[in-house]
């Protein structure tokens, strides 16, 4: 497998202007002889379909959601990082670029990120012009927030529903384009398959599930834009439907998987509350900038109600005071998970342990008052409220981590493009930017920044230097690829036996929750390696497909097709994690830490990207590396104290 980064020379500042510059063009009225596939319509896919079919490509996008706007963005909840200093607090692109490199623990690309860092205060003007509605100041100017690993104001918000209101504007301009033409939407349409011709991405296999009818396009180009992976672990803050099969289906075609094993563990969540669950549910990091994360400081408080409880450990603010509860992610998640352990967990027992901490407003409400809290969080504490049937305003909130984002995911360039020419990966679908940690309010960065912003530009220096010609469905390609995706429909919906699938997913969730979770070790992940294919081959023997056929809406075949790819997905995730003999950022190996508790990173091995090639169900993938410099920010340990 070749990885070329694809870097541009020159000072970090310039490269992508240079880039820009250097890049071949298609002129318009060629544009429009090409048609680009956009599978995904959250906020990089439709973006992206968007501003392609703004240039003049014919653009065929598709989500098995009933209407983009259902994309898992909408749940994006506090805000969208961008580099606007409009509180003259020393905010800049180099600082948004500083803290972006180290709150992923420097297993980022430096030239990606700064280029993120450059092209965020474009985003903001980009939908404020679309009428998103971000929170304003008194005097009409856009409102600022902190979020976790920084100490400056640099998030916007419309509420909590910022990622609602961002998808509505990147689906405003998709319907535009829609009514245009030049975008066919293709709703409740699953990507089964990567067609290649001549070893390039030229079109896909899909399955509607309302018909059942399987269907081949053929394109140009391909952009993968369908999210990230966390569903891998049965309970997450992902919407159910949120899968691995996009991304995977294009690994076993040749794609690089980089990094499968960061997963990002949110420290927000509301917590599990028994073995019923199917999910669970985000509360916006955006609350850490007036709620309190504390415990008991005596044990024998936790079964107390927090109104009774005086001696309180605010454990965030007293082991890192210079960020307080603004701490990233992955340090707030370990630092909760630590107290837990130790026995100063609170709310419900569950399973023998009490696995939660408060999240507390009661000194924002006496400082702001009511009416500023319920301003700033009010649709977040109603959902509390409907979930837990406690009021945040009344007594604290109870929070523990949760799966929320994965940071790994299909190797990019500098362009986007993966290893397999034509296939454009963009947002959460792939690697390139967040390294082994995202700070919070960067997801939603990400995604619109590579769909308005990168891939308009690398893509046509794709079809302008690479492009092999017209290509049709009546390819050989497309027919030996259709057979294949029907074979293993059929094998799936023939599945028989006594044990429903989500039985399977519940047990796979359990394993790579307690082996290639929150904390990791080589004996536990040993232990998954023999576990998955165990279970996966029960799957096979035992898994109970209801429905009986292929050729109509049939919802358990569709999890039955999702749930086996995470079969295979998982035991990729743990070769990674077991190679990545560190502990850095989300990925946290006990083997590693300090005194204090503190991730150690192993620079002088793991310095990389590691990216894997497939090699077949049940064998060891192939390790590939691409070597990381950082020239602009200095390799340092990480500290927030």
């Amino acid at each position: 497998m070749e990885l070329d980064a694809k870097i541009p020379s020159g000072p970090i500042d310039k490269k992508w202007d240079k880039h820009r510059f250097d890049l071949k063009l298609v002129n318009p009225a060629n544009k429009r002889k090409y048609t680009i596939l956009v599978v995904g319509s959250g906020l990089a896919g439709g973006s992206a379909a968007a501003s392609l079919a703004e240039l003049g490509y014919d653009v065929e996008c598709f989500c098995f959601q009933d209407s983009p706007r259902r994309a898992h963005s909408i749940a994006a909840q506090g805000g969208i990082n961008a580099a606007k200093n409009y509180q003259n607090d020393g905010d800049s692109v180099y600082r948004l670029f500083y803290d972006t490199v180290k709150g992923g623990d420097f297993r980022a690309r430096e030239a990606n990120v700064y280029r993120l860092s450059q092209v965020s205060a474009n985003i903001i003007d980009q939908c404020v012009a679309q009428g998103v509605p971000f929170a304003r100041e008194y005097g009409g100017t856009l409102a600022n927030r902190s979020f976790g690993g920084a100490q400056v104001s640099r998030t916007f918000y419309a509420r909590g529903q910022t990622g609602q209101q961002l998808l509505l504007g990147a689906y405003s301009a998709l319907n535009r384009q829609i009514g245009r033409g030049k975008v066919r939407m293709h709703s409740r349409t699953e990507m089964l398959d990567l067609v290649l011709v001549d070893g390039h991405a030229r079109g896909l296999i899909t399955r509607d599930l309302v018909t059942g009818k399987i269907d081949r396009w053929a394109g140009d180009a391909v952009v993968l834009a369908s999210g990230g992976y966390g569903n891998v672990f049965f309970l997450s803050t992902n919407a159910k439907g949120s899968n691995v099969t996009a991304s995977y289906r294009c690994y076993k075609r040749g794609a690089g998987f980089a990094n499968p094993c960061f997963t990002q563990i949110h420290p927000t969540c509301i917590p599990v509350s028994g073995g019923h669950q199917s999910k669970l549910t985000l509360m916006s990091e955006s609350l850490r900038n007036d709620g309190r994360v504390w415990v008991p400081r005596n044990k024998a408080d936790t079964t107390k109600p927090p109104g009774q409880v005086t001696d309180r450990y605010y454990y965030l603010e007293e082991r890192y005071p210079s960020f307080g509860n603004l701490v990233p992610r992955d340090v707030a998640s370990r630092a909760a998970k630590k107290v837990c352990d130790e026995g100063y967990g609170v709310g419900t027992e569950v399973d023998g342990v009490r696995n939660a901490v408060y999240l507390d407003f009661e000194d924002a409400i006496r400082r702001d008052g009511r009416k500023a809290i319920e301003d700033r969080y009010g649709n977040l504490f109603d959902m509390y409220e409907r979930i837990t049937g406690e009021s945040p305003y009344e007594v604290p909130m109870r929070i523990y981590p949760a799966v929320h984002y994965t940071m790994g995911g299909l190797w990019v360039d500098y362009n986007l493009m993966s290893n397999v020419p034509g296939l454009h990966v963009l947002g959460e679908a792939n690697f390139s930017d967040h390294g082994a940690n995202r700070l919070g309010a960067s997801a939603l960065m990400q995604g619109l920044a590579d769909g308005y912003f990168v891939i308009p530009y690398t893509i046509g220096h794709y079809l302008a230097t690479q492009h092999t010609g017209e290509v049709t469905t009546e390819h050989p390609a497309f027919g030996q690829t259709q057979q294949e995706v029907e074979a293993r429909i059929t094998t799936l919906v023939n599945l028989q036996g006594d044990v429903p699938v989500d039985d399977f997913h519940r047990r796979l969730g359990r394993i790579m929750w307690d082996y290639c979770g929150m904390a990791r070790n080589a004996q536990g992940l040993e232990h998954a390696l023999q576990e998955i294919p165990a279970l996966r081959e029960e799957f096979w023997a035992k898994a109970r497909v209801p429905g009986g056929s292929a050729s109509e809406l049939n919802p358990w075949l569709e999890k039955a097709g999702r749930v086996a790819d995470f079969l295979e997905f998982a035991e990729l995730m743990c070769h990674d994690a077991l190679y990545r003999d560190e502990s850095c950022g989300g990925h946290f190996r006990e083997e590693h830490q300090n005194a204090e508790g503190e991730a150690v990173r192993r620079d002088d091995i793991f310095a990389h990207g590691a990216v894997w090639e497939y090699q077949g169900v049940g064998q060891a993938p192939k390790l590939n590396k691409e070597e990381l410099s950082f020239e602009h920010v200095k390799l340092t340990t990480r500290s927030y104290k």
